[in-house]
């Protein structure tokens, strides 16, 4: 388990001035993927295996893995909003129309206990922000933060603390560390 800071792309190689998993310094063996993406500008827990038949399993909506995600957002989000972001919607990825399936959404009446993101946030004194936590069972280019824009809630910050029943909180890494996980974290995560 990888936790991917900001700014750092969900594969290897490095394309451009963006990095890749490389630049990280994790003592890999060359046959370990990662299992799904996170955008460069998200942070949070990625899968890596070497275990192909899982990676495939763990990525097949079908199966409908648990992600659960923080999302800081510029606003205050109303009841509508909330009860908005946890129906199916329609948003645009690619040029394609796609319809979401239900998906899990509340306020996090707590700050979440993060490390500070390099850069931080920008902070703008006159505009509210809140942190919602969005648990989905898919993950489409870009999903959280086309719901949260199709609603008026642009994101600002997105981390994902979640993976299947296994969450960020109990795993002890900090940005851009990876761990191994013990058997019985590594079912946590099937999970669904």
């Amino acid at each position: 388990m990888l936790y991917k800071p900001f700014g750092v792309l969900s594969q290897f190689r490095s394309e451009g001035s963006r990095a890749g998993l490389s630049t990280l310094g994790l003592s890999l063996p060359k046959d370990v993927w990662p299992v799904g993406r996170l955008d460069a500008d998200s942070e949070g827990i990625l899968l890596l295996t070497n275990d192909m038949r899982m990676r495939a399993q763990m990525m097949e909506p079908e199966f409908g893995h648990q992600r659960v995600y923080w999302v800081q957002v510029e606003g205050e989000p109303t009841f509508d909003q909330i009860l908005e972001l946890a129906k199916p919607m329609t948003i645009k990825v690619k040029k394609q129309t796609w319809v979401t399936k239900p998906a899990e959404a509340h306020v996090l009446n707590d700050l979440p206990q993060l490390p500070e993101r390099v850069p931080p946030i920008r902070f703008r004194k006159s505009v509210p922000t809140a942190w919602l936590s969005l648990t989905l069972t898919e993950g489409k280019n870009r999903q959280v933060r086309r719901m949260t824009a199709a609603v008026g809630l642009p994101t600002l910050r997105l981390v994902r603390v979640g993976v299947g029943r296994l969450r960020l909180e109990d795993l002890d890494i900090l940005p851009g560390q990876c761990r191994p996980l013990s058997s019985d974290e590594l079912a946590m995560a099937m999970m669904r």
